[in-house]
């Protein structure tokens, strides 16, 4: 029942069009930033961090607002007219080369609207989507009743989650998976993203270990001006998922930062990424305390 008001109010919150969509991001994000919140001194510190320019703090933050509010009316309207929003795909031959060929890894960074892409995949065939559980359940349950919808199947990342990954790749499926999401103190290494060192998912190196006839293809849907998308994808260098578990994760964060500097406002950066903790090693959280 509160997965269902949750959705009626999601609904409400993605009535307003491209144009009021982006003026009401303007404001929030513009009052964010100059009260100092939360969200905004976590983009400052990722800023600093990784020496990037700090006056795209404030531009982050409107794309990060935008996503937001898109994806609150992409949950809730029929695919059809979102998939209206996409007015091109680029590498589209990579995409489809790997499906005829049998299964495909989506490595999908949190760039542009994820949520859109997934519904652009499922469009084409089977989609298992592997995500981070929400801290409530009532939320955890709207977010499924949002994403499984048209041939997606969301499986939470957690020690359950191989299983029913490797039978969608046995079935010459599609996965999606986003690979800048901290993994959990077993399932990752560290390795250098934007200069910073980064707890980075085995996940992907474990999956082509097992699966080397997946094609692992870089993807996102890319926000343009004026509101519309691209979908753009690009094929993830094949070190990625063969040799050295840490000759992939540097090749796998290299690929993601090249990907991004597409237009480097339309990355979460308003996400911890630096801060993580690997079993049997004190935790690393470069945002204490000034982020706090």
């Amino acid at each position: 029942m509160a997965a269902h008001a949750l959705r009626a109010l999601a609904w409400l919150a993605g009535l307003p069009g491209p144009g009021l969509r982006r003026a009401i991001t303007e404001r929030v994000a513009a009052r964010e930033y100059r009260r100092r919140a939360k969200m905004a001194r976590v983009v400052d510190c990722n800023l600093r961090l990784t020496g990037l320019d700090a006056t795209m703090a404030l531009p982050t933050l409107v794309q990060t607002q935008l996503t937001l509010l898109e994806s609150l009316r992409f949950w809730t309207r029929p695919r059809a007219e979102n998939l209206r929003e996409i007015v091109e795909a680029v590498g589209l031959e990579h995409l489809a080369a790997g499906e005829r060929a049998g299964p495909v890894v989506i490595v999908a960074p949190h760039y542009g609207n994820w949520e859109l892409l997934v519904q652009w995949l499922a469009a084409r065939r089977p989609l298992t989507l592997i995500y981070t559980r929400a801290k409530f359940a009532a939320v955890d349950a709207f977010l499924r009743l949002a994403r499984e919808r048209g041939g997606v199947s969301a499986v939470p990342a957690d020690v359950h989650g191989m299983k029913p990954l490797l039978r969608a790749l046995q079935r010459g499926e599609t996965l999606g998976i986003t690979p800048d999401q901290t993994p959990d103190a077993t399932g990752g290494q560290w390795s250098p993203f934007f200069g910073v060192p980064a707890l980075t998912m085995t996940l992907l190196h474990r999956l082509g270990t097992r699966h080397p006839e997946a094609r692992f293809l870089l993807a996102a849907a890319e926000r343009l001006p004026g509101g519309r998308f691209r979908i753009v994808i690009e094929p993830l260098p094949a070190t990625v998922t063969s040799g050295p578990v840490q000759v992939g994760l540097d090749a796998l964060n290299s690929a993601v930062e090249a990907f991004v500097r597409r237009d480097l406002a339309q990355y979460q950066w308003t996400y911890k990424r630096f801060k993580g903790q690997r079993a049997n090693e004190a935790p690393v959280n470069p945002y204490w305390p000034e982020c706090y």
